[in-house]
């Protein structure tokens, strides 16, 4: 089966939002569907960025940068009407917890695609 990239960014942000649940992440990211355009054009952006070989270091470089031009900044609490999110640094200053999400994502996109292009 080719999957298209919207539907590897479902399972990507599923298997985000489960990760977020394990993790008792306060603010985990809603079902798909009821994302705002904006994450969901995101996380679609993410996997055609894994598609081109971007490591979970390139990636969650890429979701930073689009976070600041979007007005964000760090602050140690998630809080969307502030705009403030302490995952705004550096890969290597990520929580390991933090950094797991960006190696899940690369690797599911890899997983799908890899089964795609095998069969293609």
């Amino acid at each position: 089966m080719v999957y298209s990239d919207e539907q590897i960014a479902r399972v990507v942000h599923a298997a985000n939002a489960e990760l977020q649940a394990v993790q008792g992440d306060p603010a985990p990211s809603q079902p798909w569907d009821h994302e705002p355009q904006d994450i969901r054009d995101n996380v679609i952006l993410g996997v055609r960025n894994a598609r081109n070989g971007f490591t979970p270091e390139e990636h969650h470089q890429a979701w930073v940068e689009d976070k600041m031009r979007q007005g964000w900044r760090y602050g140690a609490e998630k809080d969307a009407e502030r705009k403030t999110h302490p995952c705004l640094v550096a890969f290597d200053q990520l929580p390991r917890d933090q950094r797991v999400k960006n190696v899940l994502f690369i690797a599911i996109v890899r997983a799908m695609w890899a089964e795609e292009t095998q069969q293609g």
